[in-house]
């Protein structure tokens, strides 16, 4: 399989932000669909895996974050 190898858990950034102003989002489901939760307004969104990895600006694997140090 080619393309992003979204996992549950990663946290990804996309290019256009949400209307409640959030880019950042956590995957909470993976198949032929990606569901996604907006970590600003928790609000629940399903993209296509296509549209998923064309949207995607960066992605944060599951387990990894900037605050454990």
């Amino acid at each position: 399989m080619t393309g992003t190898p979204f996992k549950v858990g990663d946290r990804i950034t996309l290019k256009k932000k949400h209307p409640c102003g959030g880019f950042d989002w956590e995957v909470y489901r993976i198949g032929a669909d990606i569901r996604m939760k907006c970590l600003t307004c928790e609000r629940r969104l399903m993209l296509s895996r296509r549209d998923a990895e064309r949207r995607t600006v960066s992605r944060e694997e599951a387990g990894k974050t900037n605050f454990e140090q």
